[in-house]
């Protein structure tokens, strides 16, 4: 079942659009909080098209990001609330508290550590919002938050932007032909996160 390649062949209509900067910050917003396509793959083809522009259309892909983050940690934060009752139905709750509490306790003990295990994780092929998520859930405190955001999702744009300014359309074609098995890679690695998760909870 192919699913990340028609989303990426809409992205890439978005790419064309005479309002595509408006569009490729309006998804690297909505990337942050919900949706499973990165906004990489409009960026790269914009870039391609306009090799000039890549750092703006980096910098608003960055902008849109940010805004997003903000949101995904809030509504992290507030949805752990709301969901406590089905967890403590569920048996689960103690333990999910337990390891929140654990990871509290670390960061209060080395307050940059998340900051470092936040950028690192940019590296990974993971959506953006498991990462928001799960910062407000846990409470991560906000400057570290920030900037690692910033620099994590910043060094992603930015380097693509770099990279298509200097490798040209053939960068966008090998995304192409890969976007299939790294959207499904992403996913898989996702539900393992949360299968772990629940797993700690309900057995740690």
């Amino acid at each position: 079942m192919k699913i990340f390649g028609p989303l990426y062949d809409r992205a890439l209509y978005w790419a064309s659009h005479k309002r595509a900067p408006t569009y490729l910050t309006v998804l690297s917003f909505v990337e942050a909080i919900i949706f499973p396509v990165m906004p990489e793959v409009m960026l790269m083809p914009m870039c391609v098209a306009q090799p000039r522009k890549g750092w703006r259309f980096a910098t608003l892909s960055l902008a849109g990001s940010m805004v997003g983050a903000l949101i995904g940690y809030a509504l992290g934060h507030y949805a752990f609330e709301a969901l406590k009752p089905l967890f403590a139905a569920m048996g689960m709750l103690p333990g999910i508290e337990s390891g929140i509490a654990t990871l509290q306790a670390k960061m209060a003990e080395s307050p940059w550590a998340v900051f470092t295990f936040l950028v690192l994780g940019g590296f990974m092929p993971i959506p953006m919002k498991v990462f928001t998520w799960a910062s407000g859930i846990v409470g991560v405190p906000l400057p570290q938050y920030v900037l690692s955001m910033l620099v994590g999702r910043g060094k992603r744009v930015y380097v693509l932007a770099a990279v298509i300014r200097f490798g040209g359309a053939r960068a966008a074609e090998a995304l192409r032909r890969w976007i299939e098995p790294l959207g499904w890679i992403a996913t898989a690695l996702v539900v393992a996160l949360v299968g772990w998760l629940v797993w700690r909870a309900k057995f740690a």
